[in-house]
């Protein structure tokens, strides 16, 4: 049972956003838009325990969706399942109580690799997997797999969450309670062009995630190297930067922070020790144009330098 560090629904429901379902002209299938923007809404949103109830953010998405695909299938007459008392109140939990008492249902859920397997927990569990909260979190913990290097995991997970984004879209399409419509969705993927055109929407929900990913661990590294600084290297509680491991302590061009630190001239040190930018300009000016333009090179390319 991992704990995401970054709350996984944050993702799911910055990729729930994103969904401007643009109706794929051929099969009818929304392909999801997902922007990076919509993730870190997601990921903010999460964040916060402040007690929003998450019909609350309900975002407004452009229902330009499964038109063709709604000719396609009979429709089928399912008694309308009576909105239990159940997913009333779990559809106004807030993300925080959502994960403490739902997380291990969702976590079963982005486990299942067979699509008949997930009909049938879904019939089940839908109560809870068909809610803002269980997207958020799907989201979220695809968005984690992929900055953990588990990329075959977070494959699947993607695909699960695609699954609840589309039945979510499906019931609203066809204007009835999303439990209704879980068993019409899975007998359209039976439908071999109905299929290609899901899995075109969950590539594309991929590749986002796998940008979002590389964004999101360059913005944690720059956080760590920022409070490494702001912190100097006296304060009790500050990170002593070798205690990094290498790999995660490499800036964006690919050098350790602590091993240019170390190389700089003893004036550009205490420039950054002290945190004055004109310190820094100073130290620069007095060097010859080559020597400066190296040195911040490589505080730019190690991290120590935002630039």
């Amino acid at each position: 049972h991992h704990h995401h560090t970054c709350s996984s629904a944050a993702v799911a429901a910055a990729v729930a956003e994103d969904k401007k379902a643009e109706a794929n002209d051929e099969t009818g299938v929304p392909s999801k838009e997902l922007s990076a923007a919509k993730i870190a809404d997601v990921e903010n949103e999460t964040k916060t325990t402040t007690k929003t109830s998450s019909s609350a953010v309900k975002e407004e998405e452009s229902s330009t969706t499964t038109k063709a695909i709604t000719k396609a299938a009979p429709k089928l007459v399912q008694p309308q399942p009576t909105e239990t008392i159940n997913s009333v109140a779990v559809s106004m939990m807030t993300y925080h109580d959502f994960t403490e008492k739902y997380a291990h249902v969702v976590e079963e859920f982005m486990a299942i690799d067979s699509l008949d397997r997930s009909k049938d927990f879904l019939l089940q569990k839908g109560d809870i997997l068909l809610q803002e909260n269980a997207s958020s979190y799907l989201l979220l913990a695809s968005l984690e797999d992929e900055m953990n290097g588990f990329h075959e995991k977070m494959k699947l997970v993607a695909r699960q969450s695609q699954i609840v984004s589309n039945i979510a879209e499906l019931a609203k399409s066809l204007q009835r309670h999303p439990g209704n419509v879980i068993v019409p969705f899975f007998q359209r993927m039976e439908d071999k062009q109905l299929y290609a055109g899901f899995m075109e929407g969950v590539n594309q929900f991929i590749k986002r995630i796998e940008v979002r990913a590389v964004q999101k661990k360059a913005e944690i590294e720059e956080e760590r190297a920022r409070e490494v600084l702001e912190k100097g290297a006296d304060a009790e509680d500050a990170v002593d930067i070798s205690e990094i491991p290498l790999e995660q302590r490499l800036g964006p061009g690919g050098l350790d922070p602590m091993e240019v630190f170390e190389s700089l001239p003893e004036s550009m040190q205490e420039a950054f020790e002290s945190r004055q930018k004109e310190k820094l300009e100073e130290a620069l000016r007095s060097m010859t144009v080559d020597e400066a333009e190296y040195h911040m090179k490589r505080c730019v390319d190690s991290g120590l330098w935002n630039a």
